[in-house]
């Protein structure tokens, strides 16, 4: 339990808050209808983000403390009021020609005119998020060195594939100008650009993860320090999160409107994604359940699929996020059947 410590005090001021601007905006009626909300909000980010934890942990395995805790620490911070909160006002911002302190008003005073410029522009936002967790899947799947599979020889050969120079951005951009036949004309090109930014991010990302590596071979002990962790490697998980908390932005506008109140839930969510990230690092969970890892990017994939789906129709928040949890708990099961294998070839030898 001490790894959830911080987030169940988080939780109890976010909720406290969460009733506290209900009432002072409504009484006691709408105190209780913003708690509620809140907790609804905190419960659908942690079922859309479990994946992400899985991943964030896959990586953060191999880091040093220092950088463990910056990512938890500042990471948490650009999460939280990064994402949650000045993520939608700059895109309300750019999309109607407004100042941020416009657009915060008009989060306060009118929330539904802001949900609506918050969601006509969602197709540019899934481009952008699904191309970027497009080549997250793509990029474990294709990856020829890779030992472990857990569909077998199914994953074996497709990732014999990633012999193949750039084959993932490849088939990254074909599924991007796939999807565009299904968004709207005058809205092609704001999709395409978003999505090729997507694409542009990722391949930044591994570019600087690459150059920092080499630099590592040439810096003695400082370049180790760095190896575990790094520059890359926080850009890399932060942009992970950003693309991941896309689609509970854009969701939790369809439950409510109120700006704050998204906020101070999906606050509670995000908390308890990173104490699950903690909690799997620390215990090792993904060097006991082999398959976890595999799991969770197979739901990174599938929410990729339904983020460039989402551009032409809806897909309800408990679908996308079941999906997800269903990868998850096969993967788990399928990880314990592994264990006990082992264990009985071992205690028969």
């Amino acid at each position: 339990m001490k790894y959830f410590t911080w987030s169940f005090i988080v939780t109890a001021v976010c909720l406290a808050l969460s009733a506290w601007w209900g009432f002072e905006h409504g009484g006691m009626s709408a105190a209780f209808t913003a708690l509620g909300v809140a907790a609804i909000l905190a419960v659908m980010e942690v079922s859309l983000s479990f994946d992400n934890a899985v991943v964030n942990a896959s990586v953060l395995k191999g880091w040093d403390e220092f950088w463990i805790k910056l990512f938890l620490g500042v990471g948490i911070i650009i999460a939280v009021f990064g994402m949650r909160l000045v993520f939608p006002l700059v895109i309300v911002a750019v999309a109607a020609d407004l100042g941020t302190v416009e657009v915060w008003n008009l989060a306060l005073t009118d929330p539904k005119a802001f949900s609506t410029h918050l969601t006509n522009h969602h197709a540019e936002v899934a481009a952008f998020g699904g191309m970027f967790l497009l080549l997250v899947f793509l990029n474990f799947m294709l990856d020829d060195e890779k030992e472990t599979h857990w569909l077998g020889n199914f994953e074996a050969k497709i990732g014999a594939l990633g012999k193949v120079s750039s084959i993932a951005v490849m088939i990254a951009i074909a599924a991007l100008l796939f999807s565009m036949t299904y968004v709207e004309e005058a809205q092609k090109m704001v999709v395409l650009i978003a999505g090729m930014w997507g694409i542009l991010v990722y391949v930044g990302v591994d570019m600087l993860s690459s150059m920092l590596e080499k630099s590592e071979s040439e810096a003695g002990a400082v370049g180790d320090a760095v190896k575990k962790g790094g520059i890359g490697g926080f850009l890399y998980l932060e942009v992970l999160d950003a693309s991941f908390s896309f689609d509970g932005v854009i969701g939790a506008f369809a439950i409510t409107s109120d700006v704050v109140i998204i906020m101070l839930g999906l606050a509670i969510g995000a908390m308890f994604v990173r104490s699950m990230t903690v909690f799997l690092v620390r215990k090792g969970t993904l060097d006991e359940y082999v398959y976890l890892e595999h799991g969770a990017h197979y739901a990174i994939g599938i929410l990729a699929v339904i983020m460039l789906a989402s551009m032409k129709w809806h897909v309800p928040e408990l679908i996308t996020g079941g999906v997800g949890v269903a990868f998850i708990l096969a993967s788990l099961w399928s990880s314990l059947q592994y264990k006990k294998k082992h264990a009985a070839l071992e205690s028969g030898a």
